[in-house]
């Protein structure tokens, strides 16, 4: 997924700087947290490497997608794949909501594809709870739903907003793809507020990738959100934007962030401790040396890389293509 602050392409500086500081081995009894998990991709890395991984994320799509990167090791099922890729639409939530056909005025997908969502989403739900498929093959095929639905919407990649126009990539015909699993130890997967889950976890290196700035992925990625809960939420506004009061993280506000990212650090029992963190940020490099350099002792690493960009078809008004990512290490004082 293109995804804001994935970190899929700052994969090689982070495993190389990690395990020179580390200096711990692969394929050892080692516990490796990704608590600001997203899509996954640094979790994955290390679950592959041998580490039993705890992930976390406020976000419930966030969730799904790493309850099948992270806990799942149940091999692909080509049955039911070719079961839902036959299913015929729906109109569902999805049709019903996000789609201009029906009349709600928003242009997330094409009818079909809206309908085709709809019916994947409803029959999963049904065979799930009908005890028909089990939990991990129902989070494997849910979170395959998540990712293939993405490469079909019809925005500048994140649902802030619709395009007026169906682009060329929404408009072809949805097909769900699988996901590839992951050969590893089977690791555990959270959805809730991080400050209180460092209370109650603690392991050998902690990953943080905090949101930098003020935007909330609950407000960038609703509409994924709401096809992972399928919870018939009551909508509102042009975008159709969910309630997200409960969802709002506090690392996305100047008032709240250092406080909260202090108590991070403070509560963590972990011995090494990795931020990644660019210069734009809302907290200054200072104030992360400052607040990680009380807790034991510190260093930071930088990479240049490119920054986030919408889709190609859009354009939009950067002042730079390229930022400077921070990875600060410490190691704790425990």
């Amino acid at each position: 997924m293109n995804y804001i602050g994935s970190k899929y392409s700052l994969l090689s500086f982070l495993q190389k700087t990690i395990d020179t500081v580390t200096n711990l081995k692969d394929n050892s009894d080692y516990i490796f947290a990704d608590l600001f998990a997203g899509t996954g991709v640094v979790g994955s890395l290390y679950r592959r490497k041998g580490y039993k991984v705890i992930s976390n994320d406020i976000q419930y799509y966030s969730y799904v997608l790493n309850k099948h990167y992270i806990a799942n090791s149940n091999p692909s099922d080509n049955e039911l794949l070719k079961h839902l890729n036959n299913l015929d639409g729906i109109k569902g939530f999805v049709y019903n909501n996000y789609c201009e056909g029906s009349g709600s005025e928003r242009n997330y997908f094409t009818d079909d594809n809206g309908m085709k969502c709809d019916a994947i989403r409803t029959e999963l739900e049904k065979l799930y709870n009908n005890g028909e498929i089990g939990e991990e093959n129902y989070f494997y095929f849910l979170a395959s739903l998540i990712n293939s639905i993405d490469k079909y919407a019809n925005t500048a990649s994140v649902y802030g907003a619709f395009l007026k126009k169906i682009k060329k990539s929404a408009n072809k015909e949805f097909k769900l793809e699988l996901l590839p699993v992951i050969s590893g130890k089977k690791g555990k997967v959270y959805n809730t507020d991080i400050n209180k889950l460092i209370k109650q976890i603690s392991g050998d290196i902690l990953y943080l990738d905090p949101p930098y700035n003020a935007r909330q992925y609950c407000t960038n990625y609703h509409v994924l959100e709401t096809i992972a809960k399928y919870d018939n939420p009551t909508l509102y506004g042009k975008t159709g934007l969910r309630n997200y009061e409960k969802q709002k993280s506090k690392f996305c506000s100047k008032r709240t962030v250092v406080s909260a990212f202090e108590d991070l650090i403070k509560n963590s029992h972990f011995k090494y401790i990795f931020l990644s963190y660019n210069n734009e940020g809302l907290m200054s490099l200072d104030t992360i040396k400052e607040i990680m350099s009380t807790y034991g002792t510190y260093i930071q690493y930088t990479q240049e890389y490119r920054r986030f960009k919408a889709d190609k078809e859009e354009n939009r008004n950067i002042s730079a293509d390229s930022t400077v990512e921070y990875l600060h290490c410490l190691e704790k004082e425990i």
